[in-house]
């Protein structure tokens, strides 16, 4: 083998951004982390820190003002925000989520208008698939679009909106032709100032408090026609590609996670004392936390290696993988966070199920990452349609 074969690892550029990242998250945004959940409220300090370092967007291409970053890069950022703060790890995941089919499918000046607000910090932006009646079933959608002249009136309600209220725009999809079935759904760019956008209450949730979870509602929401992300009829098409894209960024939230309670574990079981000594002396703590460290290297691995396919994909590279591995991704680091928080928890002991430590607030934000962007159910679903195809 050549020696200058390269290594199978983040670039030093990239580890360079994970320790300013991780830097930044320990002094700005981790102080409010349990005060942000304990209140429900959005994490301003967490926005205005990573928009004055330019992180609450880095995927956005320089073109558009943006950092340009790779999905790798991308993966980073969430990952180490959510080591402090699961919350405030959807302003930068949801940014993705939002503007990645405007990136896919949308038109020079679509992109050109809505990404560079986004990438100054001056917007964000959300994603707006789930219905009520439609969420593993998002093809089941009823919001309608209707062209009339120049414009598109929409009607319909969407659910489990994440940031709902604080983003300034929402790619939304809906019904453009009820009888193509998933080929009659299209894609809109719907702005938070457009007559007859409203918002439901914020859900109550079990975790992720600090991001609002609302119901997007369009009352005869009259938008131009211009505003139609990519061609009518593929809407659907472009929701499932953004998705190969950004159920990475859900890995890598769910990597953070448990990476935080893992490191809050670790503190924990040096300086606390059982029977004469510290019990990461015990055996049987030491194979927990082995069992730990190497289930979320194995899922950070996954998740670094689809991020690049990602990345290859985005520049057009036709990778035939790719719904393979961002759902396998998704699915392995979201049951590892779930396993490694609730170890957590019962490594801390009567500590760990109280609030005054931060271990079960991490395992009530893990949940979400096994729900969201697919069930796990759905990936293994998605998965095994993959290997049998």
């Amino acid at each position: 083998m050549s020696p200058d074969f390269p290594t199978y690892a983040p670039s030093e550029e990239h580890e360079l951004l994970r320790a300013t990242v991780r830097e930044l998250a320990d002094a700005k945004i981790a102080p409010h982390a349990a005060e942000v959940d304990e209140e429900s409220r959005f994490p301003q300090e967490a926005l205005d820190a990573l928009v004055q370092n330019e992180l609450h967007a880095v995927h956005v291409p320089e073109a558009y003002g943006g950092a340009g970053a790779d999905a790798l890069a991308t993966v980073i950022v969430i990952e180490e925000v959510a080591r402090a703060c699961a919350s405030s790890s959807l302003i930068p995941a949801v940014n993705k989520l939002g503007t990645v089919p405007v990136l896919l499918s949308g038109s020079d000046e679509l992109k050109k208008k809505y990404l560079t607000p986004v990438a100054r910090g001056e917007a964000m932006f959300s994603y707006a698939l789930s219905e009520a009646e439609a969420g593993s079933d998002a093809a089941g959608m009823k919001t309608r679009a209707v062209r009339d002249g120049d414009h598109w009136v929409l009607n319909g309600a969407k659910m489990w909106i994440t940031n709902a209220g604080v983003s300034e725009y929402y790619t939304v999809m809906a019904v453009t032709d009820p009888a193509a079935g998933a080929r009659g759904i299209s894609a809109f760019v719907v702005e938070k100032s457009d007559a007859g956008v409203s918002f439901g209450p914020k859900e109550r949730k079990l975790g992720i408090k600090g991001s609002p979870t609302r119901q997007v509602i369009l009352e005869d929401v009259r938008i131009p026609a211009d505003r139609i992300i990519g061609a009518e009829g593929t809407g659907f098409k472009t929701a499932l590609a953004t998705l190969d894209h950004t159920r990475i960024t859900i890995a890598a939230q769910a990597l953070g996670i448990a990476q935080g309670a893992l490191d809050y574990a670790l503190g924990y079981v040096k300086e606390r004392r059982q029977f004469g000594k510290a019990i990461a002396d015990f055996q049987g703590v030491q194979f927990m936390l082995a069992d730990m460290a190497m289930r979320l290297e194995g899922a950070r691995q996954l998740t670094y290696h689809a991020a690049i396919k990602s990345e290859r994909a985005m520049h057009g590279e036709k990778i035939g993988d790719l719904t393979f591995v961002s759902s396998a991704c998704k699915a392995l680091a979201s049951d590892v966070a779930m396993d490694v928080t609730t170890d957590a928890v019962q490594l801390l002991g009567g500590y760990g199920y109280t609030s005054d430590f931060p271990v079960e607030r991490m395992m009530r934000d893990a949940k979400i990452t096994q729900i969201y962007e697919g069930t796990n159910q759905i990936q293994r679903m998605v998965i095994a349609r993959q290997l049998l195809k």
